[in-house]
């Protein structure tokens, strides 16, 4: 019976199933074994510095901290993009920015042209969720998260709709499950502000992730977690962090909304503990990998100010820059037995890597059009052993946009996108990127152009309604 239960974890059963674990490479690709759990927890507009770990003061995040002093915490990670939809795109492809298929909010009615990294996983025979805020596609369209890979769906499809965290609705398949929430003012995409706040999305969210992870305990599983916290109700304006209650942050001489924000995060990292101690009950915890990190920079709405809490922690900007604060995110991994507890990581990677390094520790392997790099070397702690990127990349198109692109130390940004001069800066002795250098390297200068022109391919223009 106990090896029928080992071999119940491989996703084609059996001994097929071993012998595809089996088949390793040296490119990283784990080592024979019961296949993981793979758990992928997203924050919304969570900055590099609004952790503990992280160096955070002001909001406690003891469950958080204490993932990151069970595995490795990266310190030069990043996003997929400094906004919502271009950056969950390159998470769920594997494709860089420049090469994606949504580069901006509003594009999400342009559907994938590659394969996800839930379509890949499945293929495989895992079992696969997503829960809380897809924010690529709309109801009835080609990239739904069921028609992407995944099995099983609750939560927000739409971005605008995902401001609300008191909203009418929520989606579960392809099924409208309506809540107790009154929001006289919907919009048409169910944002709005309720004046009837019962049943608050995230704690919903939480909870159908604890039963997907009850009744798939028995085989693997990909769980994508994608919170909306601490994103602000854009709706509610001033009002926007809308969260049950303030906690411990009530009696604080802070401003409401700042109040809101640390209350939110908060309680996010609560969530983050409540899954990790389902993971024990459930005797899965040791052969389950957590990632927890952010999809951009900090946000400056909902009437909250990022400098209160120093969400930036040492660098410059917020979501919509393309300095190393609207880019460069939290990162952990905590993978018993694999990861060293209490490590820091300086492995430069992004949301790319994810789709390539999943399936590496499944033993899958990638497709051949990927931007990413499997990064289980550097989780492992053999940075010896680890691939490392030429450059990563980034645009936005919002006003009149923006470019940039990190190799090694050096960084540069261009201002608008396509057409700007191009700053250039050292993180290494200006990790605020203080100082522009351009004048002093015109040769750094003219091959970080080259680059933006080679990275950037032509973008899809925007689906119509």
């Amino acid at each position: 019976m106990k090896l029928l239960a080992f071999l119940s974890r491989f996703p084609l059963r059996g001994l097929f199933g071993l012998l595809i674990a089996l088949n390793c490479t040296s490119s990283g690709v784990r080592a024979a074994g019961p296949q993981p759990n793979i758990i992928f927890i997203l924050a919304d507009d969570l900055g590099y510095g609004d952790l503990g770990c992280y160096g955070q003061k002001q909001i406690n995040t003891p469950n958080i901290d204490r993932l990151a002093a069970q595995g490795v915490k990266f310190t030069q990670f990043y996003a997929g993009d400094t906004v919502c939809t271009p950056s969950r795109c390159a998470l769920m492809t594997g494709m860089h920015v420049g090469h994606g298929d949504m580069r901006a909010n509003g594009d999400e009615r342009n559907g994938f042209h590659s394969p996800t990294v839930a379509t890949l996983i499945k293929d495989t025979g895992y079992a696969t969720g997503a829960i809380g805020k897809w924010g690529l596609a709309d109801a009835g369209s080609p990239g739904v998260p069921n028609l992407q890979g995944f099995d099983y769906f609750y939560g927000y499809l739409n971005n605008m709709h995902a401001h609300n965290y008191y909203p009418t609705y929520l989606w579960r398949n392809d099924e409208k499950i309506q809540l107790k929430n009154v929001v006289p003012n919907e919009g048409s995409h169910g944002q709005g502000v309720a004046t009837e706040k019962i049943e608050y999305s995230p704690d919903l969210c939480t909870e159908e992730a604890l039963k997907f992870i009850d009744s798939h305990k028995e085989h693997p599983f990909f769980l994508y977690l994608p919170y909306t916290i601490p994103h602000a109700n854009d709706e509610a304006k001033k009002e926007g962090m809308e969260v049950p209650d303030l906690g411990e942050y009530a009696g604080k001489d802070w401003p409401a909304p700042e109040k809101g924000f640390a209350a939110m995060v908060t309680r996010l990292d609560s969530y983050v503990g409540r899954i990790m101690e389902r993971l024990k009950a459930d005797d899965i915890d040791d052969n389950t990998i957590v990632f927890f990190t952010s999809d951009n920079g900090p946000h400056k709405e909902g009437g909250q100010d990022p400098a209160f809490f120093s969400s930036w922690g040492p660098l410059r900007g917020i979501k919509r820059d393309l300095y190393e604060g609207g880019v460069r995110e939290p990162m952990i991994v905590r993978w018993p037995g694999h990861t060293h507890a209490g490590t820091t990581c300086d492995y430069i990677g992004g949301f790319q890597d994810f789709l390539p390094t999943a399936l590496a520790l499944i033993g899958a392997n990638p497709p051949q059009k990927t931007d990413g790099i499997n990064f289980v070397p550097a989780i492992e702690g053999r940075m010896d052993q680890q691939a490392k990127h030429d450059y990563l990349y980034f645009e936005f198109y919002e006003g009149k946009g923006a470019q940039s692109v990190r190799q090694g130390d050096w960084k540069a940004v261009r201002l608008p996108i396509s057409k700007g001069k191009i700053q250039l800066f050292d993180l290494k002795t200006d990790l605020h990127e203080d100082h522009d250098i351009s004048a002093d390297h015109p040769d750094i200068v003219a091959k970080m152009e080259q680059i933006m022109q080679q990275a950037h391919t032509p973008r899809l223009a925007p689906k119509k309604e």
